[in-house]
């Protein structure tokens, strides 16, 4: 997992709640340090600032948890966590995530997402009306991509091309799982017109032979379940870290304008009450082959 955000971003939410709980602001902490407030709170963000051992153990102190604390020891486990995650990164030259280098193709608040698609083990994403990213086909991405932005030259289309096929690496991750709960106006819709969409649902059938993929179409005749409420969202899960702690869930929910990531418990809670309903209400995995097929031929003729 090298170049991974788990570690830090555990740090930072910990260092956050235990700052909270002191009662200090972030200028304080800071100055404290000798840092700004500004890297305490990237810090928080688990965002790769330049800070010491001496100093997360400064800081530390100056939030009560002194020697000996057992909470003090599996802070400074996590953070010889993210040291050693740094030192793997740098070694295999991935210091910052591969889709940096695509950065001008993509909307600012799209890097925190690839950042945790990376990191997740599990995603679970609920689509009313597109495929999902990981599972279109270049074309239909093709057909997405230049009706978003029809100014777009042809070198910045074939690049974010080159960026959706990266993303597709994911799936070949160990331990990576993931579930496609689709509307089936997902599979009426036909971006790039009947032949795209024909070849695109034919790679839905394709994919869902994978072990680790699960694709379930939500028929019109279904009633109406709870993620129709939801709209559109994926929730990602995360490993375990060598600490043993375990990263908060993440929803994240796009929209034409911006992105919401939402980490609050009631909030993840909902969306799996929402998921759990979908589920009740979705076709089978053999069902939805059938569907897809279906419709597919339809597009085709």
């Amino acid at each position: 997992m090298a170049g991974s955000s788990l570690p830090r971003r555990a740090l930072g939410r910990t260092l956050r709640e235990h700052r909270i709980r002191s009662g200090k602001g972030q200028l304080v902490a800071g100055l404290h340090i000798e840092i700004s407030p500004q890297s305490v709170g990237r810090m928080e963000d688990g965002r790769k600032i330049k800070i010491s051992t001496s100093q997360i153990r400064d800081l530390l102190d100056f939030y009560g948890l002194t020697q000996p604390s057992e909470e003090r020891d599996e802070i400074l486990s996590l953070w010889e966590e993210v040291k050693q995650q740094d030192q793997a990164a740098k070694m295999q030259g991935t210091t910052k995530g591969w889709w940096r280098s695509y950065s001008d193709q993509f909307a600012a608040h799209f890097d925190h997402y690839l950042d945790l698609e990376t990191a997740a083990d599990q995603l679970t994403t609920h689509q009313l009306s597109l495929v999902p990213g990981l599972l279109q086909t270049s074309e239909y991405r093709r057909s997405l991509t230049v009706a978003a932005d029809p100014a777009l030259s042809a070198v910045d289309v074939e690049r974010r091309l080159e960026l959706a096929a990266r993303r597709r690496t994911v799936l070949d991750k160990d331990g990576f799982r993931m579930k496609a709960l689709l509307s089936e106006a997902v599979l009426r819709h036909r971006p790039g017109g009947p032949a795209v969409m024909a070849e695109q649902l034919r790679h839905l059938v394709e994919a869902a032979e994978r072990d680790n993929l699960t694709i379930r179409v939500v028929p019109f005749t279904a009633p109406a379940p709870l993620g129709l409420v939801a709209r559109s969202f994926a929730l990602l899960e995360f490993p375990p870290l060598a600490s043993r702690l375990v990263e908060p869930p993440v929803v994240y929910v796009d929209g034409y304008e911006g992105a919401l990531y939402l980490e609050q418990s009631d909030v993840i809670d909902r969306h799996r009450r929402a998921i759990a309903d979908l589920e009740q209400v979705a076709l089978s995995e053999d069902a939805t082959r059938d569907l897809v097929w279906s419709i597919a031929k339809e597009h085709a003729e």
